[in-house]
């Protein structure tokens, strides 16, 4: 732990009066324990609270606090329920030398403990295995009296600080394993009812797509069919049993989206429901009936995010809603894709008071990057707060090194229990212990991004590429004035190895970004290029800094296909600025920059949002002028590999070479094997001539794999490939 001594002498609570209104409990006097914990009811989430507050007494005083069980007596008792709170809600009471943490259910009694130490003994836990408080001989505690209940009953992030178990308490998260059987939280149709078992003998049990049954990893159940609910039934029968005591479990849809059943007995309630999410509800209301004891959650995500017009949950299904789709730059209320988000949101409102809100605030494409979303943080969680969600997921800072992670992390955790804090008092009180005297530089850094970002006009997603803003947010002036800020920031702190860390961790995203950038200017400054890259390398190395993105594309190896693939000006190919003719195009939206982004001698990174073309479900076919007759080698074609992004690797390339643009020779072809990892890749597609060959035009053909594969989110629908260049040597 790190621990920061702030007074040698006394707690925050041993500064108060011993009299009158301010009546005061000695817990630890001149290092010796006066009080004794007490568990009125000998229980886990007792003990557990109990042994916290011991330990961080201990830690700050040295005295040990013994701890008894019920008959104990002590002064300081723990557990009991009080009905001033509800679910993970708890009572404070300190008054006539007692104190008392009860609960109002769940873990309440840690929540209670938890508050004490923050708010009374003036703890502070910042991130994992990160904490600071003062040292002390003596705690004497003030009259208290206070209940809280949290906003959401279930809270959840996605940070790495869940790794330590304290940090889980003290920010009150939970994880989907304590409350939902056998893990089964979201995407359990395949778990419950396993294509690979089922598919082939019975098709009829799976989406019915375009034209025929499309049994697969990411397909759907046919909802409509009566064998797949009780076979389900007896599914979920043998979960709840062979895991006692677990009482929710998710009924959800595949990951993949408009992969629903369109069999006619399907598609006619999802036309009289006006949404396939009616075909779900109805199906979940009848494991509802049959579990009435239990709770069952299902997904309303992508094609399920609208509520059904007549159907209504009953009160034990569990809806969780997402709102995958929607930009990031503004509240949800206020740009076009969240306002439709809104509108499911209002519209589950009015039907259910059991809403799951999966929430969005990471960058999977690139998670080292800048993503300043922190000025809607709270204005959405407020939104998912006033329109009956009582459960929450912030998915952010999946690891280490995402931007500003131990901040967003912080301040969600926060908003989670109580969204009507103050957001910015939470930013500044956090960023001034965590950076020290960085602080106020850091904190100069994000608002004026958030402002650059505003101003820009451009949208921040969850498949963001830092390119997208490199006129915006992130153009040359203000990139530099955030090195500036970041300069002065580890100038502050040169004295302190760990917050000069802290500090340059939250450096690394914006390092990423000016990498990013530098391999789309083919003029750049290869020198300077080359010296941050190592530094970058080195400082993600150092601080244990390792992926990149969802599909844990390690830094390292980024750092080593920079200097083959990205460095400015290292492409060398004789069609850079060739001439290309469409004969089968590419996707309406990448016809803008098709002309030239396959000759321009630049690279695309992880995101198709930039340098790529891509064709969706149907072959490719273009030439390419030289300008005079050329003698090469080998042709190449650089292809993008993003199973997320339901972008995969073509079935073959072929290349074909002619001299007046009318009469052409075969030059060769390559065949791509199927690939199933999930890592992002760049992938060749290589033929290569024994010996020179002598022309001006080079056709180029590309065979697409047609439907996405069953293994694949996309079962049944057109497959995506993408090509950025094409090498002529």
């Amino acid at each position: 732990m790190n621990k920061k001594i702030l007074c040698a002498a006394l707690s925050l609570g041993a500064c108060l009066s011993p009299v009158g209104a301010y009546a005061q409990m000695t817990v630890v006097k001149d290092g010796r324990p006066v009080a004794e914990i007490s568990c009125s009811e000998d229980n886990e989430i007792n003990r557990t609270a109990a042994g916290l507050l011991q330990d961080f007494v201990k830690r700050m005083t040295g005295a040990t606090l013994d701890i008894t069980g019920p008959a104990g007596g002590g002064d300081i008792i723990i557990g009991g329920t009080t009905g001033r709170a509800g679910e993970d809600g708890f009572e404070i009471v300190c008054k006539d030398g007692k104190l008392t943490v009860r609960s109002g259910g769940g873990k309440g009694a840690i929540y209670g403990v938890v508050t004490l130490l923050e708010d009374y003994l003036g703890v502070r836990y910042y991130a994992k295995d990160i904490c600071e408080f003062d040292s002390c001989g003596s705690i004497v505690l003030p009259v208290i009296d206070e209940a809280q209940t949290p906003a959401f009953r279930y809270r959840q992030t996605f940070s790495y600080g869940n790794e330590d178990p304290i940090y889980k308490m003290w920010f009150r998260l939970e994880d989907p394993e304590d409350i939902f059987a056998d893990g089964m939280w979201v995407h359990t149709f395949n778990r419950i009812l396993p294509a690979e078992v089922y598919g082939e003998e019975h098709p009829e049990y799976y989406s019915f797509i375009n034209g025929k049954r499309q049994p697969g990893d990411h397909s759907q159940w046919c909802l409509t069919n009566p064998e797949v609910f009780e076979l389900a039934v007896q599914k979920i029968d043998s979960i709840f049993k062979a895991n006692p005591g677990m009482n929710m479990i998710s009924v959800s849809q595949n990951d993949g989206n408009n992969t629903n059943c369109s069999c006619p007995a399907c598609k006619a309630v999802d036309e009289y429901e006006g949404s396939p999410s009616g075909n779900f509800i109805r199906f979940m209301n009848k494991l509802a009936e049959r579990f009435p004891d239990k709770e069952i959650s299902t997904l309303a995500y992508l094609f399920t995010m609208h509520p059904p017009k007549h159907v209504k949950p009953l009160d034990n299904v569990n809806i969780m809603l997402c709102d995958i789709d929607c930009k990031r730059e503004v509240p949800l209320t206020d740009n076009a894709s969240g306002r439709d988000f809104v509108k499911a949101l209002e519209g589950w409102a009015a039907i259910s008071n059991n809403i799951f809100v999966w929430d969005y605030g990471i960058n999977f494409d690139n998670m080292v990057s800048p993503f300043p979303n922190f000025h809607i943080l709270q204005k959405n969680i407020q939104l998912f707060h006033k329109n009956h969600a009582n459960m929450l997921f912030e998915q952010v800072n999946g690891t280490k090194g995402t931007d500003f992670s131990e901040l967003r992390a912080y301040m969600l955790a926060k908003l989670m229990w109580n969204p009507y804090l103050d957001a910015d008092s939470l930013m500044r009180s956090f960023m001034d212990g965590y950076y020290g005297a960085a602080s106020t530089h850091l904190y100069q850094y994000l608002k004026i991004m958030q402002g650059a970002l505003l101003a820009s006009g451009k949208d921040l997603w969850i498949y963001d590429s830092p390119i997208s803003h490199k006129d915006g947010m992130l153009n040359a002036n203000l990139l530099k004035t955030y090195d500036e800020l970041f300069d002065r920031a580890e100038q502050a702190v040169q004295g302190d190895d760990e917050l000069l860390r802290r500090v340059r961790i939250s450096r690394l995203p914006l390092q990423y970004s000016e990498l990013e950038i530098a391999r789309t200017d083919p003029h750049g400054d290869k020198t300077e290029v080359i010296a941050l890259l190592e530094e970058f390398r080195q400082r993600a190395a150092e601080y244990g800094v390792q992926s990149l993105n969802e599909r844990n594309n390690p830094i390292a190896d980024y750092c080593e296909l920079y200097l083959k693939r990205f460095l400015p000006g290292e492409v060398r190919s004789k069609a850079i600025g060739a001439k290309v003719t469409m004969i089968k195009q590419p996707a309406e939206r990448y016809m803008p920059i098709a002309g030239k982004a396959l000759t321009d001698g630049l690279f695309g990174g992880s995101s198709y949002v930039e340098s790529w073309v891509g064709w969706e479900g149907r072959d490719a076919e273009f030439v390419i002028d030289l300008g005079r007759e050329t003698e090469f080698t080998t042709i190449s074609t650089d292809f993008l590999h993003q199973l997320g992004g339901w972008v995969l690797l073509p079935a073959s390339v072929s290349y074909s070479v002619s001299s007046d643009g009318e009469h052409y020779t075969d030059f060769g072809s390559y065949a791509f094997p199927e690939d199933r990892d999930l890592q992002i890749k760049f992938v060749e597609g290589k033929v290569q001539s024994d010996r020179p060959v002598s022309a001006r035009y080079v056709k180029v053909f590309v065979k697409t794999i047609g439907n996405c594969p069953s293994w694949h989110y996309g079962v049944g629908y057109p497959a995506w490939f993408f090509l950025d260049e094409v090498i002529v040597n």
